[in-house]
């Protein structure tokens, strides 16, 4: 048996009010007055990288021994480099071994589903589990419908054959080049087709044959479907969809468009981790995507679903959201609106890519280093261990600090320099069991921090050197909140 072993998703805290996003448009487009809910909003600091690692925490929990992982697929239409392992960073920051395969994904909405297909395929012809990531931080015009019909979220689900929880049934896949957007090398932003014909010539006629393919391979009559998953920013298409395939209407799962919007290519792995949330064993879920064809998979849930939960889960992250109102913020973290920085703001931020390699330990992996003579932790990790009157070399060991209980020892917020999103918090954190990092703090309000406050780890992006195109990773400290009420 081959399928899902673990599951994990993540939903950014921000949630932009699309009210607040049709009132700021109202002048140019008040077809949109009348909207409802929020969208998902990348804070500044975070792309699919960093929402790609932040899944697979969630996925992988906080056991220190992840050597069972042996190949990362990241799948995904928003990539930040064009040359540059993306799905590497993941890999370093989520300290997985060197010595597996890592592999980026993307040109079609259906990439994360294509992703799962070569998961199970490496596991079926290898030791070892295969980890499938998927995030999109996606642009849009200003004044359109995806600007309120888009979010921006990730998931992560990894397959293996040791206590699976929703066994791999079959798939179906149709490639053919129907093109309902598109995205030119070099754009920012897609180019979408008329609606009509993208749902009646494109979905319609090409789904259905994708969700037939997988159901006889699976074995499954469309009956006995129990959750049938189809992201679509179209009204009521996934219910159209099942009645054609004869798929029951009340095994239609809710897409989270109120809370999320459509996150793009990881929608449906984000909807699979919130219903695995959920599911019975014997229940059977189908997944289905349009893109470039076609693409569905099919599972059957397991009696070993209880035994497992993901660090928070879809339905935690959505339960910690909180809105913003701020239309220009949004448009400013997308990087659509230039604002006054300043000169304090103009500084070069190049990179020295040898520094970068030689401390990718601790930059990416958060990884310091503990003496194993007198148990001090130091960071960045080096051959000398600095105890007062102690001076000791190549005692060190890699010591993991990015899961490790923290609180702050003093911060400060200030709006001196450019920031942007003042004012600037940051502050000494100092970690459970020794090692004490000056470090950003990121996704919290003024306040909302003090001198012993507890804190959690995020991966995010440091800063960017935009002259040159580079971006560059870190850790920052964010409120360790307590779980929200469901």
């Amino acid at each position: 048996m081959i399928g899902i072993t673990a599951y994990g998703g993540y939903v950014p805290r921000l949630r932009l009010s699309r009210q607040a996003v049709a009132q700021a448009n109202a002048w140019y487009a008040p077809q949109f007055g009348k909207v409802k809910g929020t969208r998902a909003m990348a804070n500044w600091d975070e792309d699919s990288i960093t929402m790609a690692v932040a899944a697979a925490r969630d996925c992988l929990g906080t056991a220190p021994d992840r050597r069972r992982v042996r190949s990362l697929y990241l799948a995904s239409d928003t990539l930040p480099f064009a040359e540059r392992l993306n799905s590497g960073v993941v890999a370093g920051a989520l300290t997985l071994d060197e010595d597996i395969e890592a592999i980026d994904l993307g040109g079609s909405q259906r990439a994360a589903l294509s992703a799962i297909t070569q998961a199970v395929a490496r596991v079926q012809a290898s030791d070892g589990d295969a980890l499938v990531i998927a995030a999109d931080n996606r642009k849009t015009r200003a004044g359109s419908s995806q600007e309120l019909e888009y979010g921006d979220a990730s998931s992560a689900l990894l397959f293996g054959s040791d206590k699976v929880l929703a066994e791999y049934l079959g798939a179906g896949t149709l490639s053919v080049d129907f093109i309902d957007h598109f995205r030119a090398s070099g754009e920012a932003m897609d180019y979408h087709w008329e609606e009509r014909w993208v749902r009646d010539e494109g979905i319609s006629k090409l789904a259905p044959r994708a969700i037939e393919a997988a159901l006889k391979q699976a074995g499954v009559p469309a009956a006995k479907i129990d959750h049938f998953i189809f992201p679509s920013a179209f009204a009521k298409m996934d219910a159209q969809l099942a009645k054609a395939c004869g798929i029951r209407p009340e095994a239609v799962v809710d897409m989270l468009t109120e809370q999320v919007g459509d996150s793009g290519l990881p929608h449906g792995l984000l909807v699979l981790a919130h219903v695995l949330e959920r599911a019975r064993p014997g229940q059977h879920i189908l997944l289905a995507q349009f893109g470039s064809g076609a693409q569905a998979l099919v599972f059957r849930v397991t009696d070993a679903i209880d035994s497992f939960k993901p660090a928070r889960g879809v339905s935690e992250w959505i339960a910690r959201g909180s809105e913003e109102r701020n239309y220009t913020k949004f448009l400013s973290f997308k990087g659509q609106l230039a604002l006054e920085r300043g000169m304090r703001g103009e500084q070069d931020k190049k990179t020295a890519l040898s520094t970068a390699w030689r401390h990718r330990s601790s930059l990416v992996g958060l990884v310091a280093g503990k003496c194993q003579v007198t148990g001090s932790v130091h960071f960045p990790s080096s051959r000398l261990s600095y105890d007062q009157g102690k001076p000791l070399q190549d005692t060190q060991k890699p010591h993991k600090l990015a899961d490790r209980a923290a609180k702050v020892l003093s911060w400060s917020a200030e709006t001196l320099s450019y920031h942007p999103a003042p004012p600037h918090h940051y502050g000494q954190i100092d970690f459970e069991g020794g090692g004490r990092i000056l470090m950003d703090f990121t996704d919290l309000d003024v306040g909302e921090v003090a001198s012993g406050t507890s804190m959690e780890m995020v991966f995010r992006i440091k800063d960017t050197d935009e002259r040159r195109g580079f971006t560059r990773y870190f850790w920052k400290a964010t409120p360790a909140r307590a779980a929200a009420a469901k």
